[in-house]
């Protein structure tokens, strides 16, 4: 595998990424729009809808919170790379900024300096998986801070229903993180692992069991709506992601994910 490989892979998915909505995204999209009762929820979604549209023929982001980019890499353990995978990750993030193009979001978090490229200290995030074989898998996961500025972490008591946490907290925040939405929920582990599990669990949604169904539910009868104006659909997708806690404790992280769930992938070997 040559460095040119992985960067030119991390150029395509990103302009992949931030044009198009995977199809099974758009197709919940569609649903919503014709499940939606509210006229004026319907033209929100007519609206997104225009928008994706727009953005896939015209080749242009869908937003202009190109966000923060988080890489989900699945790295074959036979695979033999004789050169930095983060640099040739960064140089992918460089040249797509320039390409695509990307707005410059990377500040540093004290002096506000911005980047210019979309990359900076510990950016861009890249999320690492071993998996058998002898390839990389890249997946790109821009993410915009309208939805990331309303994500939380709760250290709970272990007595607390983390279900009525996660609704009320949804219910103060849903509004002001463009949905309809996807909902990444992180219960138990650590303060930090709460929050990785959240993020995980925006990479592989919708969720299915009975348990997210039933949140999903309760969420879309709040009636927040697209974009906070009210109707029927206020959430398109949760997963709830769990791991193993403390005895005395009970952390709960929600990931918010606006309607613009993007994300594509490429495999270089």
């Amino acid at each position: 595998m040559r460095k040119s490989e992985v960067i030119e892979a991390t150029v395509r998915v990103l302009r992949e990424a931030e044009t198009s909505l995977p199809p099974w995204v758009q197709t919940l999209i569609e649903q919503a729009f014709e499940l939606e009762t509210n006229q004026v929820a319907r033209s929100q979604l007519q609206l997104i809808l225009q928008n994706i549209h727009i953005a896939q023929s015209e080749s242009l982001p869908m937003c202009q919170d190109t966000g923060l980019l988080i890489f989900n890499l699945q790295k074959g353990r036979d695979l033999d790379i004789d050169f930095d995978l983060r640099d040739a990750i960064a140089e992918g993030v460089r040249r797509a900024t320039l390409e695509v193009p990307l707005r410059p979001n990377v500040v540093d978090p004290l002096s506000r300096k911005n980047s210019g490229d979309n990359t900076g200290v510990m950016l861009p995030d890249l999320i690492v998986d071993e998996v058998y074989g002898d390839g990389l898998r890249i997946t790109a996961f821009p993410k915009g801070a309208g939805s990331e500025n309303m994500s939380l972490v709760g250290m709970l008591n272990p007595a607390d229903d983390p279900f009525d946490f996660i609704l009320q907290k949804i219910a103060e925040r849903a509004a002001n993180a463009c949905p309809p939405l996807f909902l990444g929920i992180g219960i138990g582990g650590t303060f930090d692992l709460a929050a990785r599990l959240a993020k995980r669990a925006l990479f592989n949604m919708p969720g299915s069991s009975e348990q997210e169904l039933d949140l999903l539910r309760k969420i879309n009868s709040l009636g927040i709506g697209p974009m906070g104006l009210g109707g029927d659909i206020t959430a398109l997708g949760v997963r709830i992601k769990k791991a193993s806690c403390h005895t005395a404790s009970l952390p709960v992280a929600i990931n918010f994910q606006c309607w613009a769930h993007r994300c594509a992938s490429k495999v270089v070997r």
